[in-house]
């Protein structure tokens, strides 16, 4: 066993702090104690920036072990606790807050030990990363020197160890295969396994998949099927079955969609069971799709890398570059990146290391051959299932690079959420700051910016050498792009002294929301609104003169775009393939802006008018804690599955809409016309097929729903003393959903400490310094912590088992009365809209508590007035109660299990519960 690191170590958590001398014995200290022990010596710590939060020390410096880890262990998994890393170290993990100043030494010293081990299978590149974060001066560099040897032979930079992409002919189109439904029960029964028990209703909903993938019989009215599946009827192998089979028989490629990135997870793991991880010629059947934001763009990791990035960000990219050798797809966002190594720095680093601006100079980059984003694009034009999100289907297929490689056959799990989906996408916003944004892809960075970002004079210097009328064009649009909000153009506005045209209406447009506005935000600190009608003469005035700027700027745009398509006709000798393809990058890119600038036009010119009646039009001042930081004009489409049935569907063969909750029910049963209106069919007139299965579970005997009746609307420390009995009588395995950040964020510091001293941890968004992902990982690991969260977690989270036990709701989620929100629900029939949307909420946050056939437990809504017309979101059966606190944390005490012995409560003996 390793010698522990003889080094100090401290622990803080809410419920008190301790620390450990280099050889002595552990001392519980004072908060004081422990701040003025941080700033005198570095401390062995475990995730500095929560440490630094329970402190209230936001200067904390340490010896962070996630660092540690994060070098010795790139892309690998650990969860960022005592217990979590313990575990991936194979240690025996701490039994309580006073052991784990002694852990953490115990954990530095087998990390060290681990470098000098002969199987350390992360050794190459290790030195070198090393040499730079000493003169990085990294606190771990001096520690680590010892321990990692230099290597005989000089080790390969990264940028010459990733491997290189090529090419490959393109599919041909598929062939026309109908599947036989005896042949997709077959595939079912190969994926689910001969020891699986025969569900009839994975068998029909997988039959019935397969008609996704018959032929097409007319242009533009591809099959559709609205699939709704209950938890645990295996709906993942029910479409993949029919899926691997088409493929197999067709050859063609099938998309995968879901929202969240839980789920793209799941379904890489179940996909192994359809393909192997390789072809024999090595390509990949199975690829994992994102938008370009999530992952790492090697040209500005070089940048960085090179003197771009300074001080702990630098060290970041050091750790970033260990990362990029190891990874298995270069994702950084829910891949195989460490959630909390952002956390760890500063967030905004590891966004400026991905292409967040859409800035890529594609062939012109010199890593394009090895780009981790150029190699999932082209890898998954081979692929036999590529597994994306909604977002990234949608502007595929609206403005995907290669017409060939758009999605035909599709389907989209987690189908409640197309909806959503498509409103963000087909959204426009002429905001301050995506008008900024602009302006520096034309006009290139600030004076006195860092990093690589080049406008578009930079980019094409040698175009424009070339092609006078290309360069002229350029000059153009660069000088047209100054009318666009620069560096400081809110703190101009607040002082009344815009500069331009754009910024002189972003103030008009800020003193008429403000001016307007009666929602209540502004003594709350959130952001306000009001809708873009009977405005004023000279605000219509401001915005014409926007448009014509705008108009400026868009035609130079255009007429570069014609000039590249020129050179790409009739190019010159020197233009050579890579050349070509940097061009045609360029000019998707461009693509891209111009329709930004059209849809920015569009909203403009409508000011005054009459009203479109397709879409929601309204003006905006967007704050956070009371802090502005965005004014703007937005449009929405009033239904957007219009544009989603237009650019998505009609381009299609094949769509599978799926998800437990499709289909909304009310007292009379499911509602499949709403659910056909919510998939855009009606917008091409398609006959829709439907299929429902219920889920195996027994929901009626194994969860009880309990309506408190008793903690008042509003008030926070009854809100607070709830949540804490209700966790208190659990022990652990609590997911609280909040409505409201204030309350949450409330409610956490009125009873974090409290619970700690129970040996109860309380994690929560918005107020621990760690991503979500992270918070979801913390709670699955440890049964006896509860999570705090608002609407992220109320959808997507997986977590079976013993970790969630219990669910509680703070009130009902009644939506936000935006303008938006008040279109829809005029044009969707009142009150009757709003219970729609709010069964859907209820629906996804009870789909938390029972997620295996194991499963049990309770779902509490705070709430004394909760309408009874919202308990069909429920499932049938499931018994629902009107108590008092008191009476609820009884339910709780009888029916939840123990977590000091593997047998259920005494209460469970005696047949009480489950039932």
């Amino acid at each position: 066993m390793a010698e522990p690191l003889p080094l100090p170590a401290l622990h803080a958590s809410h419920s008190g702090c301790w620390q450990r001398g280099a050889s002595g014995d552990t001392a519980q200290i004072g908060r004081g104690q422990a701040v003025m022990a941080a700033a005198d010596t570095p401390n062995l710590v475990l995730n500095a920036p929560l440490v630094a939060t329970r402190l209230g020390y936001p200067d904390l410096s340490g010896l962070d072990l996630l660092e540690l880890f994060a070098f010795v262990h790139p892309a690998r998994f650990c969860v960022p606790t005592p217990r979590g890393l313990a575990h991936a170290l194979e240690l025996e993990e701490p039994a309580s807050d006073a052991e784990v100043p002694t852990f953490l030494q115990r954990a530095a010293g087998t990390l060290l030990a681990q470098c000098e081990a002969s199987d350390w299978a992360e050794r190459e590149g290790a030195w070198s990363v090393l040499q730079s974060l000493v003169r990085l001066r990294w606190t771990w560099a001096p520690v680590l020197a010892p321990h990692v040897a230099k290597p005989e032979r000089a080790e390969r930079w990264l940028f010459a160890r990733l491997p290189e992409w090529e090419e490959a002919a393109e599919r041909p189109q598929p062939a026309q295969v109908t599947l036989a439904e005896d042949a997709v029960e077959q595939r079912l029964a190969v994926l689910t396994g001969s020891e699986a028990e025969r569900r009839e209703g994975q068998r029909l909903y997988s039959r019935k998949a397969a008609h996704v993938f018959a032929p097409r019989l007319a242009r533009g009215q591809p099959h559709l099927l609205l699939a709704q599946a209950g938890t645990g009827i295996g709906k993942t192998l029910g479409y993949l079955a029919p899926a691997s089979l088409w493929s197999e028989n067709s050859h063609g490629t099938v998309w995968v969609s879901t929202y969240t990135k839980n789920l793209q997870r799941q379904l890489r793991e179940e996909s192994r069971r359809a393909w192997p991880e390789r072809r024999p010629d090595g390509s990949q059947p199975v690829v994992v799709r994102k938008g370009r934001e999530n992952y790492l763009c090697l040209l500005n990791l070089e940048d960085a890398l090179q003197g771009g990035f300074s001080g702990r960000p630098a060290i970041l990219a050091q750790l970033v570059a260990r990362w990029a050798a190891y990874s298995q797809d270069g994702d950084m966002i829910g891949g195989d990146l460490p959630g909390w190594l952002g956390t760890l720095f500063r967030q905004r680093a590891i966004r400026s290391l991905t292409d967040q601006r859409g800035e890529c100079i594609y062939a012109g980059c010199p890593h394009f051959r090895k780009c981790f984003i150029e190699r999932a694009s082209r890898a998954s034009a081979q692929a036999d299932l590529v597994i994306a999100n909604h977002a990234l289907v949608m502007i595929n297929a609206a403005r995907g690079r290669d017409t060939a490689q758009r999605p035909t056959r599709i389907v989209f799990d987690e189908g409640h959420h197309v909806f959503d989906a498509a409103d963000s996408t087909f959204s426009a916003a002429l905001s301050g700051m995506e008008a900024i944004e602009l302006r520096r892809w034309i006009i290139g960075p600030e004076r006195g910016s860092k990093g690589r970002r080049r406008g578009l004079s930079a980019r094409l210097a040698d175009v424009a050498s070339y092609d006078d009328e290309a360069g002229d064009a350029v000059e153009a649009a660069r000088h047209a792009a100054e009318a666009l909000p620069g560096s400081g153009w809110l703190d101009r506005l607040a002082e009344s002294a815009p500069s331009g045209p754009i910024e002189t209406l972003l103030g008009a447009i800020r003193a008429v929301t403000y001016a307007r506005d009666e929602s209540g935000g502004q003594e709350a600190g959130y952001g306000i609104e009001t809708e873009a009608a009977q405005l004023d003469g000279p605000l219509v005035e401001l915005a014409q003169e926007g448009s014509a700027a705008l108009a400026a700027i868009r035609q130079p745009l255009i007429k570069l775009g014609l000039r590249l398509e020129a050179l790409l006709e009739e190019g010159p000798d020197w233009l050579d393939g890579q050349g070509r393809a940097r061009i045609e990058g360029a000019r998707h890119s461009l693509v891209w802006r111009i329709d930004t600038l059209a849809s920015w036009q569009a909203m403009l010119e409508r000011l005054g008018g009459p009203t479109d009646p397709q879409f929601v039009d309204w003006l905006a001042v967007a704050r956070g804690d009371a802090r502005e930081y965005d004014v703007g004009l937005y449009r929405h489409f009033l239904d957007p599955m219009q544009p989603f049935a237009q650019t998505v569907l009609e381009g299609a063969h094949g769509v599978m809409l799926t998800s437990a909750t499709l289909c909304d029910r009310d007292a009379e049963g499911p509602d499949w016309d709403e659910a056909v209106a919510r998939s855009g069919a009606t917008h091409l007139g398609l006959a829709t097929e439907r299929i429902a299965a219920s889920s195996p579970f027994d929901y009626a005997a194994r969860a009880e729903i309990l309506i408190v009746t008793d903690v008042p609307k509003g008030d926070l420390a009854a809100l607070a003393g709830a949540y804490a009995r209700i966790i208190e009588t659990c022990g652990g395995g609590v997911l609280g959903l909040f409505t409201a950040i204030r309350r949450l964020r409330s409610v956490h510091g009125r009873i974090a400490d409290r619970l700690a001293r129970a040996g109860l941890p309380l994690y929560a968004q918005h107020v621990d310094p760690i991503d979500t992902g992270t918070l979801v990982d913390i709670f699955r690991d440890d049964p006896h912590a509860s999570l705090l969260g608002t609407d992220a977690l109320r959808d997507g989270v997986d977590v079976p088992g013993q970790s969630l036990r219990c669910v509680v709701m703070e009130q009902v989620p009644w939506s936000k009365p935006s303008i938006l929100h008040r279109a829809r629900r005029a044009a969707g029939g009142g009150s009757a809209y709003d219970d729609r949307v709010i069964r859907a909420r209820l629906a996804q946050a009870f789909g938390r508590l029972i997620r295996s056939r194991d499963d049990f437990g309770h779902f509490v809504v705070l709430s004394p007035a909760f309408p009874s017309r919202l308990l069909t979101a429920f499932p049938p059966g499931v018994p629902v109660t009107r108590l008092t606190l008191e009476d609820a944390l009884q339910r709780l005490g009888e029916g939840l299990l123990s977590l000091d012995t593997t047998m259920p409560h005494p209460a469970a003996e005696q047949g009480e519960w489950p039932r």
